[in-house]
This record gives C-alpha cells, sequence and structure tokens, in this order.
C-alpha cells in the first residue's frame, strides 16, 4: 500500500462513526452502476409479489438470527 494510500486510510479511521458511515454509503454508491428503468421495474414487481406471498401465508419467513445460525453450523465443520 502506497503512503499515500496508508494516510487515506487511517484518516478515514479516525472519522467518528456516523462519518464513516456515511462515507462507506457513497463509496458503495461509486461503484454501483445505475440500473435501468425496465430492471428497477421489475425489481419492484418482485418485492410487491414476495410482500404479498409473505402477507398471505403463502411463503413463510425464516428469522435472521435463525439462518445465520444454520449457516455458521454448516461451514464449522
Amino acid at each position: 500500500m502506497s503512503v499515500l494510500n496508508e494516510k487515506l486510510l487511517r484518516d478515514a479511521l479516525s472519522l467518528p462513526l456516523d462519518l464513516r458511515t456515511e462515507l462507506v454509503d457513497k463509496l458503495l454508491e461509486s461503484l454501483n452502476v445505475p440500473l435501468k428503468e425496465d430492471v428497477e421495474q421489475a425489481w419492484a414487481e418482485e418485492a410487491e409479489k414476495r410482500l404479498e406471498e409473505i402477507n398471505s401465508g403463502k411463503v413463510k419467513t425464516i428469522p435472521g438470527d435463525e439462518v445465520f445460525k444454520k449457516i455458521r453450523a454448516r461451514y464449522q465443520k
């Protein structure tokens, strides 16, 4: 890592948590290519469909902590 990169990293890590979070959000946004409108629409429709399946009882949700517990158990072998 270059001296400039090390200084930048040190400076970023010294920021308060809320500013580091904001910086991370901005960096992640810069990596994402904006979705085309038709893709955004398809994702919105899919999200609505999944929400309806959950609300109707057609799909059973699994609590996040249970999912992560199963993942940890699977990979600790």
